[in-house]
């Protein structure tokens, strides 16, 4: 009993080396006041570190950056930073709903990617710092912090952005891990602006469409109806492209799986990254059958050729 009480303390010890944990505020006025909590590896050199930028889910109206700590620690053990977020919650206490407004839907929306690319500015602005890699920063994030991946990866920053943050010009994310996540408009994904995704989404999802339909499966007549292209039209889109992309879909799966890549997944993030630091080249849709298409043995509409199944 000493001895595996000895191995625990050691083992403890050397964990705890393995990462530090800063909370910073990157940004404040009269109004707010916003933290990210960064994981940082144990400093081995003076090699700059990659960094993963990360955005909790929520419907923008709750959730907290320190979720997904499980998933900071992972990266930082294995040498990546990961700055975790708060973003405005704008629709707190609103309808982000099918009876919603579609204009606070999208501002919703806005106000989370101008967060995101403030937070970004402020960890480009603070690289040496930190040790960090400004040109090796991926974005991520689960169901509305995807939604906000998507669009801060894709929509003109000097339109849309509400902030007077800078990123340098011709910015672009290393790559986008997206859990459950949607674009408004898929045709923002252009050859040019293309960066490599890792995305997994359930295919039965009725909150955020797994390929093109309305946000929150709302009616056309509604008046919170928005369109969403999801993850397996992204997939389809990038395809035509010849652009990097992978997916997972968990067949007939709902938005339970948004967080999947964070929590059971990590290894697929930490592969993924990997494998688009060293520029591998990639296309693959990995298909899993959630629970209830495992017992009835099917796949429902997930079965395709030249996809691989687990």
């Amino acid at each position: 009993m000493k001895k595996i009480l000895l191995l625990f303390i050691a083992f403890t010890i050397n964990s705890m080396k393995a990462q530090e944990i800063k909370t910073i505020t990157y940004f404040q006025n009269d109004t707010i006041k916003l933290d990210l909590d960064l994981y940082l590896p144990e400093k081995k050199s003076n090699e700059k570190i990659p960094l993963i930028i990360f955005a909790f889910g929520g419907g923008f109206s709750g959730g907290e950056r320190t979720s997904e700590k499980e998933f900071g620690m992972f990266m930082a053990k294995n040498g990546y930073a990961v700055a975790s977020i708060s973003y405005s919650l704008y629709m707190k206490g609103k309808d982000f709903g099918c009876k919603g407004i579609l204009t606070e839907k999208i501002k919703a929306i806005q106000i989370g990617v101008s967060d995101m690319w403030q937070a970004t500015s402020f960890l480009i602005g603070n690289a040496n710092k930190y040790n960090l890699d400004a040109s090796k920063i991926f974005i991520s994030g689960i169901s509305a912090g995807a939604e906000i991946g998507f669009h801060a990866s894709f929509w003109d920053y000097k339109l849309m952005n509400l902030y007077k943050s800078n990123l340098p010009e011709n910015f672009k994310y290393a790559g986008f891990i997206g859990g459950s996540g949607a674009i408004q408009d898929i045709n923002l994904i252009t050859k040019e602006k293309a960066i490599p995704m890792l995305l997994a989404h359930g295919s039965n999802d009725d909150t955020v469409p797994y390929s093109a339909g309305s946000h929150r499966s709302c009616p056309t007549n509604a008046s919170g109806w928005l369109i969403l292209f999801g993850s397996y039209a992204v997939y389809n889109h990038m395809k035509e492209l010849h652009e990097d992309i992978e997916l997972i879909t968990f067949c007939g799966g709902g938005h339970e799986f948004s967080g999947y890549l964070f929590h059971d997944g990590q290894q697929y993030v930490l592969d993924f990254v990997n494998d688009v630091l060293k520029g591998k080249k990639f296309e693959s849709h990995l298909i899993v059958p959630s629970k209830k298409v495992a017992d009835s043995g099917k796949y429902l509409f997930c079965e395709q050729k030249n996809e691989k199944h687990i």
